[in-house]
């Protein structure tokens, strides 16, 4: 899952950005709205972390632009904790959820986890295909209730693609939102990691539509 941090405070954004990457995301990074705006509207992301006082642009002008762009990733907004004309502006501008600063880390990631999983029809933070299972709260993966030991670009892989069971799901999407903009993509290792995956999991979970990409189904 890809994520972009738009916070302008270096103090803020570094930790948040561990906290992040520790959480098993991808983060691309903006500290301005002009950047912000330009990434949002041309990169894929699953989810933003959007702070609203920024320079060159103000959160919630760079809201407005993705929305009327027709830009529909969900958007969780940071605000002042006595700002509530702040976050009255923000949901009518398009946010999905706001949290107040200061926050604990552990509640930004459970309401990111949270809009990633609405975004794409799911309830439960812990997602099953079959005998497969994968629980967004701890990064545990399961087999048949045993749990499967895997790398962390494995864990990214599976992770996407179990948001989007029964869904084929291209080489170029998953190389778009497993890696960050600055990271040298190759759509060829999305294959290696495929491969490893089959060898960890049962090998007819995830199927090759020839031409098309990868399906994630359900297998007993």
């Amino acid at each position: 899952m890809r994520i972009l941090l738009v916070e302008d405070e270096p103090t803020l954004r570094s930790p948040l950005r561990a906290a992040l990457v520790e959480a098993g995301y991808v983060v691309d990074e903006a500290d301005n709205g002009r950047d912000a705006l330009h990434l949002g509207e041309s990169e894929p992301f699953d989810a933003v972390v959007l702070d609203l006082g920024l320079p060159v642009l103000d959160g919630l002008s760079v809201l407005r632009r993705w929305r009327e762009a027709g830009r529909a990733m969900p958007v969780l907004i940071l605000t002042a904790r006595d700002g509530w004309h702040e976050k009255v502006a923000g949901i009518d501008a398009g946010g999905d959820d706001y949290l107040a600063k200061p926050f604990h880390m552990e509640e930004l990631l459970a309401r990111l986890r949270a809009l990633i999983r609405r975004a794409q029809g799911l309830a439960s933070p812990l997602l099953a295909c079959g005998a497969l299972a994968l629980d967004t709260r701890s990064s545990r993966v399961t087999v048949h209730g045993q749990p499967v030991a895997l790398t962390a670009q494995e864990f990214r892989l599976l992770a996407y693609l179990m948001h989007r069971p029964g869904t084929v799901v291209s080489r170029t999407e998953l190389t778009e939102h497993l890696y960050a903009q600055d990271h040298d993509r190759d759509s060829n290792t999305i294959e290696v990691f495929v491969g490893r995956l089959r060898r960890k999991l049962p090998a007819e979970a995830i199927e090759t539509v020839r031409g098309l990409g990868y399906r994630l189904v359900a297998v007993p």
